[in-house]
């Protein structure tokens, strides 16, 4: 993390506008929040300028390397962005409303899981999912102009993760060991 990433504004106004921006995108998260990364980074950092795309990225790769939940992500943006207030609101926000329709919808499909419309609802939901997890890739990827071999180690890795059933704590391991040697 850089000195630089302090939260910009402990107002109960941001705050309410995180709780109800991610309040509504909870909704959405189809294959789980790291899927809504593009429309976070739109709304902190395109259009109110609440985190830098540096602060936005790290703040993403922090909490994704943190053990714990995937979604801890959304609780340091909405910390960078609004303070205590903003961390507490976006993680209400955010999983509120999935969590309650996840266990409705989880005992409501149980209970049906033999009818051919909620097998075909299933199945095609997985490109869905699979489109917003690319994504979430793309604009995670650093820019190929400034930082080629950063790209070219993403697509490495996406290929062993794809092709493969190499252990992704080897693969954050190499990764690792080739930033601290200055290669990425």
């Amino acid at each position: 993390m850089t000195a630089a990433m302090t939260p910009v504004s402990w107002s109960p106004e941001q705050w309410w506008a995180l709780f109800q921006h991610f309040l509504t995108l909870s909704l959405l998260a189809i294959g789980g929040a790291i899927t809504l990364v593009p429309d976070m980074h739109r709304r902190l950092v395109t259009n109110d300028g609440l985190l830098s795309e540096t602060d936005f990225t790290a703040a993403i790769a922090l909490a994704q390397a943190a053990p714990g939940p995937n979604v801890l992500f959304v609780s340091l943006l909405g910390w960078y962005s609004a303070g205590l207030g903003g961390a507490l609101a976006s993680t209400l926000g955010i999983m509120l409303p999935s969590s309650t329709l996840a266990l409705a919808a989880s005992r409501w499909i149980e209970s049906r899981k033999d009818w051919l419309s909620v097998r075909a609802f299933q199945a095609g939901m997985m490109p869905v999912t699979v489109g917003l997890l690319l994504a979430t890739g793309w604009l995670l990827t650093p820019p190929v102009s400034t930082q080629p071999r950063a790209l070219i180690l993403s697509i490495v890795v996406a290929g062993l993760v794809w092709r493969t059933k190499v252990r992704l704590i080897w693969l954050v391991m190499a990764g690792a060991i080739l930033g601290a040697l200055g290669w990425v």
